[in-house]
């Protein structure tokens, strides 16, 4: 690279590549855009709607409103601790970059396949939440369309007059149809971020805006039109595991254990804020726009979101049914609302739109994660995987593979309660992975720190991060959410197979140290002049 050149390099430009890595995607978004992606991906209107059941059936209005604080709280600790790591290292890669640094090459290509499962889980279950949404709200709500033949039905007991195989024929058919509805929701997220950054960026600002204005509209709705007032219901807690809760949680369990199952709900909700970090390399002053982005989106989800859920419980006319009514909770309140139809009817839309843009930023993130692992030879296929479109400049191959693998997710396990728990607790573990590195690693190896740093809060935070997912990953294994432990060990089998088989000795990781980064130079300036042409 001439002195010219380097002369003409922006400073975020100058960071990559002082990483070893070419400025190859577009450069084109803002702080407000790197906040409203992960703004996005967080939705309160996506989780904080269909997870609501979980905690009214655990902890009840308590769980809905404490819960909330107490799981918000603790994601805006994790977004603190990961801003610090991601003002020194703004790369796509994000978290694997991060733990391959602190903690060695293993830590860091198994931080990356976790962070991936947990991201294509993000896309997943929020594009089932996305059909939900529409088949109740829209179909049945606003259209007055019979949906029973769209909707699984319980085998025990059995409806009344229909057999088993009845059941489950309209149980086939309902699952057929959520499939169809899901490839297509997820097929044209794909197209849209193929088609560039610029476009991705424009929807992801306008659903910030969109989330703010319909979350302050349906909560105002449901405080003028059902709230009861009656403050109490957000300080008393209410065991409803089992039966008192729709066998939504089927096992009683003690009220320690149900009020930890409950934080499900705040956690699922205000995950995925990852995103800001993983669109590192298409944002302006990045080692600043980013843990900003991330603090920022957790931050007002956890205001705009308590404030919400709280109006719910205000308008529950009968919290012990709510609770009885399992997954059908939320959407019983809003339906039963004396609230104008025609009000009702734009909210339903505009949430479904709010949950699509949602897992369009998911998507996003996902789709980065996979090219910036691919990049470093992580992935099978890798030298495919890490192509960027030079019109775009989108990574086309990463975008759509994974779009095909969040529909995958969908396959085996089709229940919405599973993926929304696997998102939050695959996430969550990832997140913790390079903050316990940072622990050991600050101060001896880790001594070169961006523009936001916690200063004498960084090992405090680090240690309540550790210790918030442990406990996380024994709540992330209860029922009804016990499938997560096929999901788990099966992928820990299998990744340390193909560690100690293969990749221990063919993936170098990124590179690290000077004389690595410095023969990554020739390279760099071949693939910006490849796209640049």
């Amino acid at each position: 690279m001439s002195d010219n050149q380097h002369h003409n390099l922006t400073e975020d430009e100058k960071v990559l590549h002082g990483m070893g890595y070419a400025q190859e995607l577009a450069r084109r978004m803002s702080g407000f855009s790197n906040f409203a992606i992960s703004f996005s991906i967080i939705c309160i209107l996506a989780g904080g709607i269909t997870s609501f059941p979980l905690a009214m059936a655990t902890g009840g209005g308590f769980e809905a409103g404490i819960g909330w604080l107490v799981g918000g709280f603790f994601a805006l600790i994790v977004a603190a601790a990961l801003g610090q790591i991601a003002s020194a290292y703004p790369t796509a890669g994000g978290l694997y970059h991060w733990s391959s640094i602190l903690g060695g090459r293993f830590w860091g290509w198994l931080t990356a396949w976790i962070n991936l499962l947990g991201l294509i889980f993000v896309v997943a279950s929020v594009n089932v939440g996305v059909w939900l949404l529409f088949r109740d709200l829209v179909l049945a709500g606003v259209f007055h369309v019979d949906v029973s033949s769209l909707t699984m039905m319980a085998t025990e007991p059995l409806p009344e007059g229909m057999t088993l195989d009845q059941v489950n024929a309209s149980n086939w058919h309902a699952y057929y149809m959520q499939i169809v509805a899901v490839v297509l929701i997820t097929g044209t997220q794909a197209l849209f971020n193929h088609m560039g950054i610029r476009i991705t960026t424009i929807l992801t600002d306008f659903s910030g805006y969109l989330i703010f204005v319909v979350a302050v509209i349906l909560t105002l709705t449901f405080l003028a039109w059902g709230a009861t007032f009656d403050v109490s219901r957000i300080f008393t807690f209410v065991n409803n595991t089992g039966e008192a809760g729709g066998s939504y949680v089927p096992e009683p369990r003690g009220a320690l254990v149900a009020f930890l199952i409950g934080l499900l709900y705040p956690l699922y909700t205000i995950t995925g804020f990852d995103a800001s970090a993983h669109t590192s390399e298409e944002t302006r002053d990045a080692r600043s726009a980013v843990p900003r982005g991330m603090l920022h989106s957790v931050f007002w989800s956890l205001v705009f979101g308590f404030v919400m859920v709280t109006s719910f419980v205000m308008a529950s006319p009968d919290l012990a049914q709510t609770a009885k009514d399992g997954g059908a909770a939320w959407f019983n309140l809003f339906n039963n609302l004396p609230a104008p139809v025609w009000l009702k009817g734009l909210l339903a839309i505009l949430i479904v739109l709010s949950n699509f843009l949602c897992a369009l930023a998911g998507l996003t993130s996902t789709s980065r994660m996979i090219y910036a692992f691919a990049r470093d030879g992580g992935l099978p296929f890798s030298e495919k995987l890490a192509t960027v479109h030079p019109g775009f400049r989108t990574p086309v191959a990463a975008i759509w593979t994974g779009a095909v693998l969040a529909v995958a997710a969908t396959l085996y396990s089709p229940a919405f309660a599973a993926l929304a728990a696997g998102c939050a607790l695959f996430l969550y573990v990832s997140y913790a992975m390079p903050v316990a590195a940072g622990l050991f690693a600050e101060g001896k190896t880790w001594n070169e720190f961006g523009p936001f740093r916690l200063g004498v809060w960084s090992k405090p935070f680090a240690v309540i991060v550790i210790l918030g997912v442990l406990i996380l990953m024994y709540v992330g294994i209860q029922p009804p959410f016990d499938i997560l432990i096929n999901y788990a060990v099966g992928t820990l089998v299998i990744l340390g197979i193909f560690w100690f088989a293969i990749e221990r000795r063919r993936f170098q990781g990124p590179p690290i140290g000077e004389e690595a980064i410095r023969r990554r130079q020739a390279a760099i300036a071949a693939r910006e002049a490849a796209l640049n042409k």
